[in-house]
């Protein structure tokens, strides 16, 4: 791991944690793949927060609080096609999630929201919190 890396991660540090936007800011700015700062953060002993997703860091996974996404009641139909369209035999990547929210034009949240009205499940963290679901 960089040096610069693990300076920068440490000074974005809130609660001892590395927030997902925090996490995407510090890639940006040293020229680095999101993963890259992910796998550093994890060598460091960080956990990563606040998926900007709703999956994951929003509270402790024993009490079920550590995801904050909820089902959308009524998926649009525009919305339904381009999850589907994107997603692959394991899920909806982040990655995709986060494309077909700058495409349409609507929060990040939302596309998680319906992929989980859906059953789809979103997978391939671009930080690398959770990996490709392995094939049995």
């Amino acid at each position: 791991m960089k040096p610069k890396m693990a300076e920068t991660i440490q000074a974005g540090l809130q609660n001892s944690e590395l927030t997902c936007a925090r996490a995407f800011k510090i890639a940006e700015e040293l020229g680095a793949l999101p993963l890259e700062v992910g796998r550093a953060a994890d060598e460091m002993g960080v956990r990563l927060a606040k998926c900007q997703l709703g999956l994951f860091g929003y509270g402790p996974k024993s009490e079920g609080k550590h995801k904050i996404v909820k089902p959308m009641e009524n998926v649009p139909a525009a919305l339904e096609q381009a999850i589907r369209a994107a997603m692959d035999d394991k899920g909806l990547a982040c990655t995709q999630a986060w494309a077909i929210a700058k495409r349409l034009g609507i929060p990040k949240m939302d596309v998680s929201s319906a992929a989980e009205a859906l059953g789809i499940k979103i997978t391939v963290c671009q930080l690398g919190a959770f990996p490709r679901p392995k094939t049995p």
